[in-house]
């Protein structure tokens, strides 16, 4: 059963392109995962991860990652991302590099989820001590229309993600 599930997402990734869909805007939309969480203290709490993907043009597509952990802990990450392949991928730029290294974020569908990995484990400066943002998922099915896009135009990160991209020349 989980292979034809596997086959069918991929055949519908594929139907997305062959419709002349590029991937950010077979990938558009916001996610989210609501989950029991929890505090030191025994404390139990619902907590709520989310990830927005907005084409910004051919190619690429803003995408802003908010992800929680055990003990209020927190990741957030955002700017514009490239096609790499079948993946989204933001490569920060080294001028506004946060950590040790400038943090490398894939974003891509496998199966039925969506899936963000820090596959080269730079992206640690954008998280608390318990946060990751290696192998974290969204299922597919909680995908909604961008709902929320023109707070998201006029908000400092896009403005910012936008303007990096322009100094980078688009990549």
């Amino acid at each position: 059963m989980l292979v034809v599930a596997a086959l069918a997402a991929v055949a519908m990734a594929g139907a997305a392109v062959a419709a002349g869909l590029s991937l950010p805007e077979a990938l558009a939309g916001e996610y989210s995962l609501s989950f029991e969480n929890g505090l030191v203290s025994g404390e139990r709490y619902r907590a709520e991860n989310n990830l927005a993907i907005v084409p910004t043009g051919v190619g690429a597509a803003y995408v802003d990652a908010s992800l929680e952990f055990y003990n209020g802990h927190q990741c957030a990450v955002s700017g514009i991302a490239h096609v790499e392949g079948r993946d989204l991928v933001y490569r920060e730029p080294e001028a506004g590099k946060v950590g040790d290294q400038a943090c490398v974020l894939h974003v891509t569908r496998k199966g039925s989820k969506i899936v963000i990995s820090d596959e080269e484990g730079t992206c640690k400066a954008y998280c608390g001590a318990r946060g990751s943002l290696s192998d974290d998922s969204f299922p597919v099915s909680s995908r909604r229309p961008n709902r929320h896009l023109k707070r998201l135009w006029a908000s400092d990160g896009f403005k910012q993600a936008l303007e990096e991209e322009a100094k980078s020349g688009g990549h």
